[in-house]
């Protein structure tokens, strides 16, 4: 195939090696190591050739790059319909967080009703990525303009052991702490959150700088033994 022919050509065993030690699991014979502004620049120059309904539609891919690739072109649809599509047919191909966090379509903060219907069905799957990608967009595109205090509900129903879900909940409920700190709190007070993601949460939100210090010494006080 054209494109994955390209991307070999552009081999980074340096860079292979780092992404290897970014994403456990992974084989090292499995990334060719192209940087994700490569990648970028790529997706860009490749979203008008033919060539790239053949490449979304070639799934499972061999390669990293080609998984991170095929994420970023799903970010250059504008058509929201077909940019549903791919992300559908593509999320239980995810197996690693960097893919995941890698999509994040503009055309979705265009669709938020039907967005949120969605994420609330990704977020009951038994697929981790497909959970985490639902929590991730959650986080991005609803907690400022479309922001609703009963969608704070969605991740606390998600008990899960598996790490890159437990994080990405973390995540969120500090980025909401810092955005929505009225709202958020009494999950943290109310010991809502499962203890791992609860402590998490606070610690990450004490890493913010949009959280004051009298805020972070009063999750300190929150932190559960």
């Amino acid at each position: 195939m054209k494109i994955t022919n390209e991307l070999l050509k552009l081999k980074d065993e340096k860079n292979a090696m780092f992404e290897l030690k970014l994403t456990p699991g992974l084989d090292i014979n499995n990334i060719i190591g192209i940087k994700i502004p490569e990648l970028r620049k790529i997706a860009k120059s490749y979203i008008k050739d033919e060539e790239v309904d053949i490449f979304l539609s070639s799934l499972p891919h061999k390669y990293l790059d080609e998984n991170i690739l095929h994420g970023l072109l799903i970010n250059e649809i504008k058509d929201y319909d077909r940019c549903i599509c791919e992300i559908e047919k593509f999320l239980p191909y995810i197996d690693n967080w960097m893919v995941c966090d890698t999509i994040s379509p503009k055309v979705l903060k265009k669709n938020s009703k039907d967005v949120i219907k969605r994420i609330k069905k990704w977020s009951k799957a038994k697929h981790t990525y497909t959970v985490r990608f639902a929590i991730k967009i959650l986080m991005n595109n609803y907690l400022d303009d479309e922001f609703k205090s009963e969608y704070l509900i969605i991740p606390s129903k998600i008990h899960s052991e598996e790490y890159y879900v437990k994080m990405m909940i973390s995540w969120y409920y500090a980025t909401a702490l810092s955005k929505r700190w009225d709202e958020t709190i009494p999950y943290i007070e109310n010991n809502v959150l499962d203890k791992w993601i609860h402590n998490k949460t606070i610690q990450k939100a004490k890493e913010s700088y949009r959280i004051t210090e009298d805020e972070k010494k009063y999750l300190t006080s929150l932190k559960r033994n």
